[in-house]
């Protein structure tokens, strides 16, 4: 398997890795003719991530089998992309489907040439994480833009945020999206003996997913006034 990524296709698939290195430690990689497929799992099972990079985005995606997999350490994987502005183009290549280290050729805009092999984590429960959206009756589907508004209302120092999607609501006047309304609480808390200093409070953000941005920002503006009385 060799696949070959130059310009913004670095800076995305950089982004794609900074997001894995928050979920789990280790990258399992699947190539197949027309994708390649990224997953990562957290230490407790509970969070999973996947991503897929189709054959056109990528300059070059050969492969000479029908299907190549592998695992590797996020930590280092991440060590290859301390300066991604610098990087023209980037060369992943596992020779072969029992390889037990990965290629990576990076050649930088001043001619520097980098070679890195990491080594493969065969064996590892990393190569059985298949999770189809199937087996889940429940999507929340929402703009990366709308979503950053959203947890915007919590503080940046929080570890999680609990996420409630209730039975439908009948709220809205218009009957024809009346069945379709899922009422939706974003809740967070900060544990006053864990928290920083002494300040701590719950937030708490519902809305209708018909209504989501109007409710969103009118939840802004009183969080905001609220502040501003307890100050």
């Amino acid at each position: 398997m060799e696949c070959v990524l130059s310009g913004n296709q670095i800076k995305s698939f950089h982004r794609a890795i900074v997001c894995y290195a928050r979920v789990g430690t280790e990258l399992l990689v699947e190539a197949l003719p027309d994708k390649l497929v990224l997953r990562t799992l957290n230490a407790s099972r509970s969070a999973f991530l996947a991503v897929t990079f189709k054959s056109h985005f990528f300059d070059t995606l050969q492969l000479s089998v029908p299907a190549a997999q592998c695992s590797m350490l996020l930590k280092s994987v991440c060590t290859i992309f301390r300066t991604p502005a610098s990087m023209q183009r980037l060369s992943i290549k596992l020779p072969d489907r029992d390889a037990d280290k990965v290629q990576w050729t990076l050649l930088c805009f001043n001619g520097l040439k980098k070679t890195y092999w990491i080594s493969c984590n065969n064996g590892t429960e990393m190569q059985d994480v298949a999770i189809s959206r199937r087996d889940f009756p429940n999507n929340l589907v929402v703009k990366p833009r709308d979503l950053t508004r959203l947890l915007a209302n919590f503080q940046s120092s929080l570890q999680e945020i609990t996420l409630i999607a209730t039975e439908s609501s009948m709220t809205p006047t218009d009957p024809m999206t009346a069945s379709e309304a899922k009422a939706l609480e974003l809740r967070s808390y900060i544990d006053p003996v864990k928290g920083v200093g002494c300040v701590f409070f719950v937030n708490e953000l519902s809305f209708l997913t018909i209504n989501l941005l109007y409710t969103a920002d009118l939840f802004c503006e009183q969080f905001l006034t609220y502040l501003k009385r307890q100050c």
